[in-house]
């Protein structure tokens, strides 16, 4: 048989030499080892090195050292690519830091290999998952002329020149001499444009990349991510949450079906608490609570927490993982916000206080999807948008859906990094993602 991939690791002694060989493939290295008696003629014996590429033959036998089933005996070796003395991943454990400075050399090591297959799992789970329902895969535009949030933290896309912009009679940049004619930015959330598919298809999701220019260096927070927002027609909150609860512990038990070699390692040398909770997660039922009762619940625990707790503030992880791992013990479907602290699309509840929003808390980190029914009122949209400052004529398509045929609907956004930080217990949300776009650092 042959195997081909990068070697890990290279030991000699005086009568054989024992090679770890890795394709990617899986967590495991294949042992490969080389006895100069069993080599045919041209065999490549030199640049046998850690990081070189290589195309081993040989016969797979039963391996009589510990850690591995099998071996493979080798009677050729082809030095595919070979590597210079400078190769930084000599050494068996680098910082986390460190490698986010060799980004493009960082999937060889065991923990980013591993990241990458558990993301690959779960990208393939989600699928699976809203496709399986009837869902359709809606691909919104990466280029957008609306802040879906209302956040304003927005990278802007123009081909204006940056030194010296028309400008319009008062002297503030003419958008209307922009490529498309008015000012676009990369794209916060697909949601508004897939609550057109579901007006349109009943059930829609999107995944895909979402931007923020917000300048935070924080471990939680990345300039470019990824977003599953799915949308669904005649739905309500108490229906939403039914379905966020299956999403998650769908996807979950899929993840932990496909990856359980990269999950038992997360759990051995990164956080020791992934498989209980994940297990925690999927068996569990969640439970259900409004934030008016959270926040009663929370006052009254006696915790002195690092941030007060007062009915109308956000909740922040420190109050989210006390509900969830101190209070009932289970994941928790945390419903009706406050009104002032949402966003203007979420449906305004009868007590004029609190929207039709939800949270979905889970042990560990806190909060992982974030979701709402959508406000299908046209006359209260309106004055939503009024009150929220934006500029009403962006969101004129957005209120002809209100005119035309409008329903209850509702929606969710998962953050996937998130999603991925919790699976593998990875600490800093830069170390899920393949290439990570912040402040300062935009490499490749």
């Amino acid at each position: 048989m042959s195997a081909q991939g990068w070697l890990r690791t290279v030991r000699h002694s005086k009568s054989v030499s024992f090679l770890a060989l890795n394709d990617g493939s899986c967590l495991g290295d294949l042992q490969v080892v080389v006895a100069p008696e069993r080599m045919g003629s041209g065999s490549a014996l030199q640049g046998l090195a850690t990081g070189a590429a290589v195309r081993v033959c040989g016969e797979l036998a039963l391996s009589p050292g510990k850690g591995q089933r099998f071996e493979l005996q080798a009677t050729s070796i082809e030095v595919v690519g070979g590597v210079d003395d400078d190769y930084p991943l000599q050494k068996k454990r680098h910082s986390f830091e460190y490698l986010r400075t060799i980004a493009h050399l960082r999937p060889r090591t065991n923990t980013h290999g591993a990241v990458l297959r558990v993301r690959n799992a779960a990208s393939r789970a989600i699928h699976a998952f809203f496709q399986e329902r009837g869902f359709l895969q809606l691909h919104s535009p990466i280029i957008t002329s609306s802040d879906a949030e209302g956040a304003g933290d927005l990278f802007r896309v123009t081909t204006l020149p940056l030194h010296d912009p028309p400008r319009t009679v008062e002297g503030a940049v003419d958008d209307a001499k922009d490529f498309f004619g008015r000012a676009t930015y990369l794209t916060v959330s697909g949601q508004l444009e897939a609550e057109i598919g579901a007006l349109a298809l009943s059930k829609v999701y999107t995944f895909g990349p979402t931007f923020r220019a917000e300048n935070s260096n924080t471990s939680r927070h990345l300039a470019e991510f990824w977003m599953v927002e799915p949308e669904v027609a005649f739905c309500d909150l108490k229906g939403l949450g039914e379905l966020v609860e299956s999403f998650l512990k769908d996807v979950l038990r899929t993840i932990r079906e496909d990856c359980a070699e990269d999950l038992a390692f997360f759990d051995a040398r990164i956080d020791d608490s992934v498989l209980s909770s994940l297990e925690f997660v999927i068996e569990t039922p969640f439970e259900r609570m409004t934030y008016s009762d959270a926040i009663e619940r929370l006052k009254a625990s006696g915790r002195a927490f690092e941030f007060p707790v007062e009915w109308g503030v956000d909740l922040q992880s420190e109050h989210e993982r006390w509900l969830t791992e101190e209070h009932v013990k289970r994941p928790v479907v945390l419903t009706d916000y406050p009104k002032a602290i949402k966003a203007f699309y979420m449906y305004a509840n009868d007590d004029d206080r609190t929207v039709a929003a939800l949270d979905v808390l889970v042990p560990r980190i806190g909060e992982i999807v974030g979701g709402s029914q959508r406000e299908h009122r046209f006359d209260v949209l309106k004055q939503r948008i009024a009150r929220a400052g934006l500029p009403p004529e962006e969101y004129d398509w957005y209120l002809d859906l209100r005119r035309f045929g409008s329903v209850p609907h509702a929606g969710f956004g998962l953050g996937f990094e998130r999603l991925v930080q919790y699976v593998t217990g990875m600490a800093n949300i830069r170390d899920v993602i393949p290439f990570p776009r912040v402040p300062g650092s935009a490499t490749f």
